[in-house]
C-alpha cells in the first residue's frame, strides 16, 4: 500500500504512514478469501462490525477487498432482506446467533455509501441497491408508531418491539445513506423520508420511547454520531455525559460504573466530536487510546481495566482499528469518510408534524 493512500490517516500522536499502513494491513490479514471480515480468526462475524471494517479499508483506498466484503452481505442476504446477528469464522452456513438485528441490518447503506462516494463506481451501486432495498424494508417492518424501531425479530418470527437508543441512532443515519442512494438512482422512496423524520424525532423529543440503557456510553454519544442531534442539542448531550465516561489519558468508559476503557467507544466518541466541529477534543481522545495498539499486528486491543492495569478481552479486533481509521480519516478530511459522517450532504427525510407522534 502505497503512502499516498494513507496519507489522510496520518494525525500526530495517533498514527504515522507507516503505522496506519500497517493497521490497515492487520484488518486485511483477518478477511477471508470470500471477504468476510470477522472480528478475528476463529471468531464470530456480525453484519454491523463487518461494514465498519470494510469501510476502513475503503477509507485506505483498500476498494477491492471493501468491495469484497459487500459482497459478502449481497450473497448472504436472507430472503426477508436481513442477516443473521451472527456467523462463525471460515463457515457462513454456521450461524451462531439467528437473531435479526435492526441496526446491523440497516447499516449497509452506510457502507454502501461510503464505497460509491471512495469509488465512483456506479455499477457497483447498481449492484447493491436491490440489497440495501430489502434491507431498509425489512428494518421498517419493525418501526414503531412511536417512530422507533424495535430492535430484533428472532428466527420463529418473534418481534422485539423494544427499541434501542443507540441503535436507532444508527439506524437513523442508516436511512439517510439510504436516501442518498435512492437519490443518485433516482428512485424517490417517499415512505423511507417519513420513517426517518418520525425516528429522528422519538429520538430527539421521547426518550421514553426507548429502553433505559443509560448507563452505557454508546447511548450517550451515538445521537450525537447518527445525526439526530446537531448543533446545540448535539453539544448539550456530549458535555453533559464527559465527566461520566471520559477517562482522561485513558480513553472512554463503555459502561458506568466499571473501570474499562475501550477502543471502539473511544474511537466513535472522537468520530462524533468531530462531527460536531470539535477536531481537538477527538485528536485528544484518539491519542488517549494509542496504549491500546499492538505494533506487532497494527491492531487495537478491544478494552483496558485500569484498575487491575490489565488488557480484557485479550483480542485484537478487526472492528476496534476500524473504528479508529474512520475517525482519523474523517480528521484528516477523507472526503467520502467526511460526507457520510458528517451529514451536511445526507437527505434528512421528512420532519412528521409533532402533534401526529406525541
Amino acid at each position: 500500500m502505497t503512502t499516498s493512500r494513507t496519507e489522510h490517516l496520518v494525525l500526530p500522536g495517533v498514527l504515522t504512514a507507516g503505522q496506519a499502513a500497517a493497521t490497515v494491513a492487520g484488518i486485511l490479514a483477518v478477511q477471508r478469501e470470500d471477504g468476510a471480515i470477522p472480528w478475528f480468526r476463529g471468531h464470530h462475524l456480525d453484519p454491523w462490525d463487518h461494514i465498519e471494517a470494510a469501510m476502513a479499508l475503503d477509507a485506505a483506498g483498500a476498494h477491492e477487498a471493501a468491495e469484497r466484503a459487500y459482497l459478502w452481505l449481497a450473497r448472504h442476504q436472507l430472503a426477508d432482506g436481513s442477516w443473521y446477528a451472527a456467523y462463525a469464522d471460515g463457515d457462513p452456513h454456521d450461524v451462531t446467533d439467528r437473531g435479526r438485528e435492526t441496526n446491523f441490518v440497516a447499516y449497509v447503506a452506510v457502507g454502501v455509501w461510503h464505497h460509491y462516494l471512495s469509488t465512483g463506481d456506479d455499477t457497483f451501486l447498481d449492484r447493491l441497491w436491490p440489497t440495501v432495498y430489502a434491507a431498509v424494508e425489512y428494518v421498517l417492518k419493525l418501526q414503531q408508531p412511536g417512530g422507533q424501531i424495535g430492535w430484533r425479530r428472532d428466527d420463529d418470527g418473534t418481534v422485539t418491539t423494544d427499541a434501542l437508543l443507540t441503535g436507532c441512532s444508527s439506524v437513523h443515519h442508516a436511512l439517510r445513506c439510504a436516501l442518498a442512494i435512492a437519490e443518485q438512482r433516482e428512485e424517490p422512496q417517499p415512505d423511507w423520508e417519513l420513517a426517518a423524520g418520525a425516528l429522528r424525532h422519538a429520538i430527539r423529543h421521547h426518550p421514553e420511547r426507548f429502553l433505559d440503557k443509560g448507563r452505557y456510553s454508546m447511548d450517550w454519544y451515538y445521537p450525537v454520531l447518527g445525526g439526530a442531534l446537531t448543533d446545540t442539542e448535539a453539544k448539550a448531550r456530549i458535555a453533559e455525559g464527559w465527566d461520566r465516561f471520559v477517562v482522561p489519558g485513558l480513553g472512554v468508559r463503555c459502561v458506568i460504573p466499571n473501570p474499562w476503557v475501550t477502543g471502539g467507544e473511544s474511537a466513535e466518541l472522537a468520530l462524533a466530536l468531530w462531527v460536531m466541529g470539535e477536531s481537538d477534543w477527538a485528536l485528544e481522545i484518539l491519542q488517549s487510546i494509542q496504549h491500546l495498539r499492538d505494533p506487532e499486528s497494527g491492531l487495537y486491543w478491544t478494552g483496558y481495566v485500569f484498575d487491575d492495569e490489565a488488557i480484557w478481552p485479550v483480542e485484537l479486533t478487526t472492528w476496534t482499528a476500524g473504528s479508529l481509521l474512520l475517525a482519523v480519516a474523517a480528521l484528516g478530511g477523507h472526503e467520502a469518510t467526511c460526507a457520510v459522517f458528517g451529514g451536511d450532504r445526507l437527505p434528512r427525510g421528512l420532519d412528521p408534524d409533532c402533534c401526529a407522534l406525541d
